[in-house]
């Protein structure tokens, strides 16, 4: 909240500086500074360097690695106990010839209602109590309790290590998981986490500290501490630590880049690429790992081309590597799960995403039907975050097998309700800057549909009910599409990975967009139409497409 201290909501940046710079903002004071002396440097290392230059301990600094100076498409912003690292901002970043951001805030925040807005956060804070007292029962571990999935508090990894694939995204080793290895695992974690850590004034604590002798300190959350090691076939977790150190000072996404290694070791292996193109690239999978790592951000060689990303690599490589690009949705890379039966509600999640991680979509409805009646009924017994009753009596009749089960129930209407339900709480998130972990992607979690307008109400003023959020829901969800739309995107786009699900189901998978399509009031090719963007108040959304030609006759 440095930001809001300072007495702002959000800075826009418009065209880019000629050199290398960083933006100093404490309070009204706004100053553009020279960088060059923080060309090249770590994104952690440049937070401190920064801090140090201005004698501000306390400042904020949000900063790019060498990744994001060398425009690598999945390059990161790297900023204290957070990170933005899907749909390559440190690239973005690192194009207008930005180093970094800091902010120092002093002022007060001012709130319309404060008695009020306090007496809402102290019922919340007593839920979350409540919550990690009492886990979900029946899902898996991860699945139990809020905040992002707890992975540095947790050793556990049976489920993630036996169902996720490994390498690129294509082998599962359904015998992994053995004693040795939970507790060989569970030393080395153990052994480089310095202390669990939360994000400002929360109680959760999703992250760690990591400190590996011999290297500096860093901040780690979610699944990175697997991505690397089951991309590489490494056993030992002990080299996903330590190579996350280096990705999270070079600044890089954490799910996206192994996954790019992982598929240039394949096309090696495959014979597209040659030894020409690993010309002193060591032989074993840690060593490999490394020295594509830095091609890769450094923009060297192969690297260069890999450096764009899966997508845009295999169209320059060609060869036949775009049959290798197997794990992407609309241009980006995916989790590497590879699953039986198609999932109805998955696979429009899937498809119609447009965050390109399916983690920014799912979240408060089950993943999976409950096996018993009994559990059932316990689950739906204090779901007070449920928006519709229709919602528990689907959870009921939905079962593992039979005809209330995949592919065909959820049904194709429910499966729409579901994702609209599931996507509105993201966006949500999106628009008031709260953590997934505490609303969209947990379930049950302390924020939802039914005390969010009291929230926004409290604290601004507006008179705001849920009707009124779901309004707000609708224009972005609408105003992103727009956007990408115009740069090209139609229902050709929106298909999961040929090989996400063994059993697909085409005729289904058509109904599914179809519904889902209109249910949103978009025409067939996933265009919002001119009566949607106008009952939204976004006719010059309208205007735009109609003058480029996406919105024809008025509509279509």
């Amino acid at each position: 909240p440095e930001l809001k201290h300072a007495g702002y909501d959000k800075v826009i940046f418009r065209g880019k500086s000629p050199k290398l710079v960083y933006i100093w903002i404490h309070n009204d004071k706004v100053e553009i500074r020279d960088a060059s002396h923080l060309k090249g440097k770590g994104a952690v290392e440049t937070q401190e360097l920064i801090r140090q230059e201005l004698k501000e301990p306390n400042a904020q600094v949000a900063a790019i690695g060498l990744a994001g100076e060398n425009r690598v498409y999945t390059a990161s912003i790297e900023q204290g106990r957070s990170s933005s690292s899907r749909l390559g901002m440190g690239a973005v970043m690192g194009d207008k010839g930005i180093k970094a951001i800091a902010v120092r805030g002093t002022k007060d925040i001012n709130l319309a209602r404060p008695a009020e807005f306090i007496e809402l956060c102290n019922d919340v804070l007593k839920y979350i109590k409540f919550r990690n007292e009492n886990p979900v029962p029946n899902v898996m571990t991860i699945l139990q309790g809020l905040g992002s999935p707890q992975e540095m508090f947790h050793v556990d990894e049976k489920w993630h290590t036996e169902n996720f694939s490994w390498g690129n995204a294509r082998t599962q080793r359904k015998d992994f998981w053995t004693k040795g290895v939970e507790l060989r695992w569970k030393e080395v974690q153990e052994s480089v986490r310095t202390r669990l850590i939360s994000c400002y004034n929360c109680p959760m604590k999703c992250g760690a500290i990591i400190s590996i002798p011999g290297l500096s300190a860093y901040m780690m959350k979610c699944f990175t501490k697997l991505t690397y090691t089951m991309a590489a076939f490494v056993d030992d977790l002990d080299f996903g630590f330590k190579i996350a150190q280096r990705a999270t000072e070079y600044g890089v996404d954490g799910f996206s880049t192994p996954q790019i290694m992982a598929f240039a070791f394949e096309l090696k292996e495959s014979g597209i690429l040659t030894d020409a193109d690993f010309a002193g690239c060591p032989s074993d999978n840690e060593g490999k790992f490394y020295w594509l790592l830095d091609r890769i951000v450094r923009r060297e060689g192969i690297g260069d081309i890999l450096a764009d990303g899966i997508h845009w690599a295999a169209q320059k490589i060609g060869k036949g590597a775009e049959a290798y690009a197997h794990n992407n949705i609309k241009k980006h890379e995916q989790l590497p799960l590879k699953l039986g039966m198609l999932n109805p509600v998955y696979f429009l999640m899937y498809a119609t995403g447009e965050k390109i991680n399916i983690t920014q979509i799912e979240g408060q409805f089950p993943q999976a039907p409950f096996a018993t009646m009994e559990e059932r009924e316990e689950f739906i017994s204090d779901w007070i975050q449920c928006p519709d009753d229709k919602f528990k009596q689907i959870v009921l009749d939905w079962e593992f097998r039979g005809e209330r089960s995949n592919p065909h129930y959820p049904t194709v209407d429910m499966s729409v309700d579901i994702v609209d339900w599931q996507e509105k709480m993201h966006y949500i998130d999106d628009a008031l800057g709260v953590c997934a972990g505490l609303s969209s992607f947990p379930l049950k979690p302390p924020y939802h549909m039914h005390n969010y307008p009291k929230f926004v109400s409290a604290a601004t003023g507006i008179d705001m009910d849920e009707d009124g959020l779901t309004q707000v829901y609708n224009r972005n969800r609408n105003l992103l599409r727009a956007v990408n739309v115009r740069r090209g995107l139609r229902r050709a786009d929106e298909v999961p990975p040929e090989d996400h699900w063994k059993k697909r189901f085409p005729e289904l998978e058509a109904q599914l967009l179809d519904a889902y399509y209109k249910f949103k009031g978009w025409n067939n090719d996933g265009i919002p139409t001119k009566e949607t963007l106008q009952a939204l108040d976004l006719g010059y959304v309208a205007e735009d497409l109609e003058q480029r030609g996406i919105i024809k006759n008025g509509q279509d």
